[in-house]
């Protein structure tokens, strides 16, 4: 089967030549092929942020083949994998690491997969730093050729693809406990809670923020070893069925993995873009809203965004910014009427691919 479409993410960036040379190896290959890139702007390294990029954006997608590197075990003894999903006319390309597992799983689950073991439809190179060039890049395009997958490489089991660690909200009797899943380019977070946890408990409530950004859910190193498990699902390439015990709707990034929110992000280029420091825990109102234009000035919001998620907004300004919220931080909401409570240890939840 032929593709005529090759969707590419990545943490490349803008700066350096990466993206480019990636696209023109494509183009050499498969010059009529169209490239849609997603964003090249994940952090450094940053597998959780990037898989759930990955997802939030996999339900717009155009079939096709899916290109995504974030690859910090590039070189070691990760797998390169190309994964058929099951309900879609589509292929997903990248290192088996955990970044494609949460858009597979959205995706309704992998038919099969190979590794990318066939050094033919690979670049020479001189050294293993540079998959993407050499290895992803070239399978994505001999894919759009109409290669058949198993060319690609040996047959590997759908179940042994390393999967994801989803942080998941606890919802007691008088209280919730999440963690900031995502800070956009506008400095929504987003949190792993959906609309309907918040029914029950009100429309004004303590948002307490618990410390500073000392990691995410835990589970998979950056490299793709154990880095051992923290407090979330796990996702796997080959269903979406048990993403559904999250109470968010399956289209959301309700998704991700190991690394450290401050390594996720770039380093400041300045002092002056240092992040500001405030007290390990504090506590102010929030308020449920469906547009941020119903915000008054400085008033925090309960705004549900784009992918049917809970976000802590502010109107024309970066509540990231303002509240020193960032990604894998936690947070309790406490309904303004109850009394405020101490942080909740967050449980673990293991989803299986299938």
């Amino acid at each position: 089967m032929e593709y005529s479409n090759i969707s590419f993410l990545s943490d490349y960036g803008y700066k350096d030549e990466f993206v480019g040379v990636v696209k023109s190896v494509i183009w050499s290959i498969t010059p009529s092929v169209r490239i849609v890139d997603i964003t090249h702007g994940i952090g450094r390294h940053d597998v959780r942020a990037g898989g759930l990029a990955l997802a939030r954006a996999s339900q717009y997608l155009c079939s096709g083949v899916v290109l995504a590197v974030v690859d910090p075990g590039v070189g070691s003894t990760r797998r390169g994998v190309a994964v058929e999903l099951a309900e879609d006319q589509s292929v997903l390309v990248g290192p088996d690491n955990g970044l494609l597992a949460p858009a597979v799983a959205m995706l309704g689950g992998a038919s099969r997969a190979v590794s990318l073991t066939n050094t033919k439809l690979q670049l020479p190179a001189a050294g293993d730093t540079f998959d993407g060039r050499d290895v992803f890049g070239p399978a994505a395009a001999y894919l759009c050729q109409g290669v058949p997958l198993e060319e690609l490489g040996e047959e590997v089991a759908v179940a042994s693809l390393l999967p994801a660690v989803v942080p998941t909200a606890q919802k007691l009797d008088d209280h919730m406990t999440a963690e900031a899943l995502w800070v956009d380019h506008f400095g929504n977070v987003q949190l792993n809670v959906a609309p309907d946890d918040l029914d029950d408990m009100g429309e004004r409530f303590y948002l307490k923020i618990l410390g500073t950004a000392t990691g995410g859910a835990g589970g998979i190193g950056a490299t793709g070893g154990a880095s051992g498990v923290g407090g979330g699902q796990q996702l796997f390439a080959t269903s979406a069925k048990q993403t559904q015990t999250s109470q968010a709707p399956i289209g959301l990034g309700l998704v991700g993995r190991e690394s450290s929110a401050a390594a996720a992000r770039d380093e400041p280029d300045s002092p002056d873009e240092q992040q500001p420091k405030l007290p390990q825990e504090r506590t102010l109102v929030s308020v449920r809203a469906s547009a941020y234009d119903q915000l008054g000035e400085k008033e925090v919001g309960l705004v549900v965004d784009s992918y049917g998620m809970v976000s802590v907004a502010m109107k024309c300004q970066s509540a990231s910014d303002e509240l020193s919220l960032y990604e894998g931080m936690s947070v309790v909401l406490t309904p303004l009427s109850g009394d405020l409570v101490e942080f909740t240890p967050r449980p673990k939840i293991r989803l299986e691919h299938g």
